[in-house]
């Protein structure tokens, strides 16, 4: 008789970037060169109504969790925490404890877990990776940073604020603080580090064990910044503007069968200054932002391809579950200023001090631009809105998911290094949210979801509210969710809204929404351009009604009816 060999256990690579749009990669409709994306999408599976949290910190703590980002512990960002909610459960500012953390529940499971990239889900030892299931990290720590590691207003003590925010201790190499000016090299860029970063711990891995590997990335978030000899790739690309941008955009994502040829998309949201009226400089700086950003989305795919390399290579590339997405919509404004950049009042002042913003130096180091709403909504269409928004434009993002063992594959599988944007793949449109994430990976590594009612390392736990996507994605499901019935909420700076099938109820204080309940139905309407709430009365009702029982099970904090919200404050 032939002995039983057991099945490999699959492993795990989750990819996260940092505010980037719908359509920033070529299988989501992008001019940006992907070509280690375009192989994921062409051999997986894009997930085209997919949707997170309106902002990163509580986007993460939704897929780490499983649950929503007001039980998770961050009912709001640590930045933007409310008077009355400091402290409160849901509100800790960190993933708390009550959560059972999927890195937690997989290094339990005989998993090794390594991370590198944004953490952004606590600041202390205490509620770092290293304490919540990660056998190798090397992360920042908080939600943004200089990309080159060139933050010189951190070494000035006039700015007193980074006394009070963990002494300025953002970066952490496993269980120990390190020193970003002796501890990161000199030759530090985001993105190629932490990609190079994953590399060395996938090739120093037990290898007897499978693994669990979380790459965050920092980029494409602000500030813009990249190496001159990518930013030269895209010059000249964007000189007509935002809108040209969206009409192609657009285009491209019909003809790729992602939306109708019918949809109405939403308008653009401008700055200061529209295209028009700006003068040949505001737009040559303008250009030259978005052709920075187009060069940070490059690179990202590269370190992508780099890690897909290395499993190719080990021979992991097939039995490794991969996905990718983004946290939240394109970033329009300037949401995590606070810890590096001290206070929102401090902003232009710092820039002025330490950077130079001169045309010829955006995207270096000692540069500090991002490139506003224009841009942002532009990569969103035909959404409404961008991050911190809870329209389809702060919520909806691009996400891939390729493992063939449990869903086959798409079209003709194509090489990453190359890239072959004709071959895309298949896709579906199910509505998925970024908390499905955690049962999906242990329902593909047959890991039981841990039950609330037995103690999780000692401590009580709450139960999940995502679903698995094995059913659907293996095609033994029309859907990820019952379509009809599923109810889902988000709730962001005092910015609401409640979703069931494919009716959408929100409620934005002016001037960005009515002050009153929205409705709209996303299936005919995915620019949420015709309010249906005086002709749907009953409709709205009931959402409305859902949104109070939603708002009762997560435990919400109204935020108090004086503090600023995100829609309020004036950065710059």
């Amino acid at each position: 008789m032939g002995s039983f060999v057991e099945p490999k256990r699959p492993n795990f690579l989750v990819i996260v970037a940092d505010d980037l749009g719908y359509s920033d990669t070529e299988p989501f409709g992008s001019e940006i060169h992907t070509p280690a994306l375009n192989h994921l999408a062409s051999s997986g599976v894009r997930l085209t109504n997919f949707h997170t949290a309106s902002a990163c910190s509580p986007t993460r703590s939704m897929l780490f969790s499983g649950t929503d980002n007001h039980i998770a512990g961050l009912g709001q960002m640590a930045e933007h925490m409310p008077a009355n909610a400091k402290g409160q459960p849901g509100y800790e500012g960190y993933l708390n404890f009550r959560v059972a953390a999927l890195s937690e529940i997989l290094q339990d499971s005989g998993y090794e877990t390594m991370m590198t990239g944004k953490w952004h889900l606590g600041l202390t030892k205490e509620t770092a990776p290293c304490s919540r299931g990660f056998d190798k990290s090397f992360v920042f720590l908080s939600g943004c940073h200089n990309h080159f590691n060139y933050e010189p207003q951190l070494e000035d003590p006039s700015h007193s604020i980074f006394t009070a925010i963990n002494g300025g201790q953002f970066w952490m190499r496993d269980s120990s603080f390190i020193n970003r000016i002796t501890d990161i090299p000199e030759d530090f860029y985001s993105t190629t580090s932490y990609g190079k970063e994953m590399v060395k711990q996938l090739a120093s891995r037990d290898a007897s064990k499978p693994f669990f590997a979380y790459l965050a990335f920092t980029a494409p978030h602000w500030p813009l910044q990249a190496p001159q000899s990518m930013i030269a790739r895209y010059k000249g690309l964007y000189d007509d503007g935002p809108a040209a941008l969206r009409s192609k955009r657009l285009q491209r994502l019909i003809d790729l069968g992602l939306i109708s040829p019918e949809v109405e998309a939403a308008p653009m949201c401008h700055g200061p200054e529209e295209w028009e009226t700006m003068s040949e400089v505001q737009r040559a700086e303008s250009a030259r932002k978005m052709e920075v950003f187009a060069a940070m989305v490059d690179m990202i795919d590269q370190s992508i391809g780099e890690v897909l390399d290395h499993l190719e290579e080990s021979g992991e590339l097939d039995n490794t579950f991969i996905l990718f997405m983004s946290d939240n919509g394109a970033e329009g404004a300037l949401l995590e200023a606070m810890p590096i950049m001290g206070g929102s009042s401090n902003v232009g002042a710092i820039i002025d001090k330490y950077y130079d913003n001169s045309l010829d130096n955006i995207g270096n180091a000692n540069s500090y631009v991002w490139y506003g709403p224009a841009w942002a909504t532009a990569s969103m269409a035909p959404s409404r809105g961008f991050k911190t928004w809870v329209t389809e434009g702060g919520i909806r993002c691009p996400c891939i998911v390729r493992y063939p063992p449990a869903f086959g594959s798409g079209q003709e599988v194509q090489n990453h290094k190359t890239g072959d944007a004709s071959a895309q793949g298949v896709h579906t449109d199910s509505f998925a949210t970024v908390m499905d994430i955690l049962p999906t990976i242990l329902d593909i590594a047959n890991v039981p979801v841990p039950s609330p009612s037995k103690p999780f390392r000692n401590r009580s736990i709450v139960p999940i509210r995502g679903s698995s996507w094995l059913p659907h994605l293996s095609g033994r499901a029309p859907s990820f969710h019952d379509e009809q019935h599923n109810i889902t909420g988000w709730e962001l700076f005092g910015f609401r809204a409640i979703r069931q099938g494919p009716w959408k109820a929100l409620f934005m204080a002016s001037p960005r929404g009515k002050d009153k309940w929205e409705l709209y139905n996303l299936d005919k309407d995915p620019g949420e351009m015709v309010d249906l709430a005086d002709s749907e009365p009953e409709v709205l009702d009931r959402l409305i009604t859902h949104w109070e029982v939603y708002h009762a099970e997560t435990g919400m904090i109204d935020p108090e009816p004086h503090s600023k919200t995100a829609g309020d404050v004036e950065f710059v």
